[in-house]
């Protein structure tokens, strides 16, 4: 089977996949405050390497102050976050996932990545194809 038989197919998931990715955008909200010794470790050990991996990638950071009013485009599922740093998972602005606290870099990740493989996401691709679809009350 030559490329010019298989490029339709290929195209057609392509497309297919960037629709699912735009209909499903997911973020990952830091709720902090000046002061929180966490918030400052979280800054130093994650931060500057957030953005640049499959995690980061696929659910971009939006810090937030836990004092502040909530963002209009956010919709919290549990109550509103009382410790710092909270990570709030959302998918179209809702929270699917939540990780209070921050116990090390280590953790984090782990933690972080349940929280992507609950919402569906995985960094195999294929894995993520595949996955059921999480209800924002898991």
């Amino acid at each position: 089977m030559s490329l010019f038989t298989r490029l339709p197919a290929i195209l057609s998931m392509l497309v297919l996949s960037a629709g699912i990715a735009a209909a499903d955008p997911l973020q990952l909200l830091m709720f902090e405050r000046e002061g929180c010794i966490y918030c400052k470790q979280w800054n130093e050990e994650i931060a500057p390497i957030y953005p640049k991996t499959a995690q980061g990638e696929a659910a971009p950071l939006r810090r937030l102050d836990i004092t502040a009013p909530l963002p209009a485009d956010v919709t919290l599922t549990g109550r509103r976050p009382a410790f710092t740093p909270t990570f709030v998972l959302t998918r179209d602005g809702t929270e699917v996932a939540r990780l209070e606290g921050y116990a090390g870099d280590e953790f984090f990740w782990v933690l972080l990545d349940g929280m992507l493989g609950r919402a569906g996401w995985s960094a195999d691709p294929a894995a993520a194809e595949t996955a059921a679809p999480v209800s924002a009350t898991d």
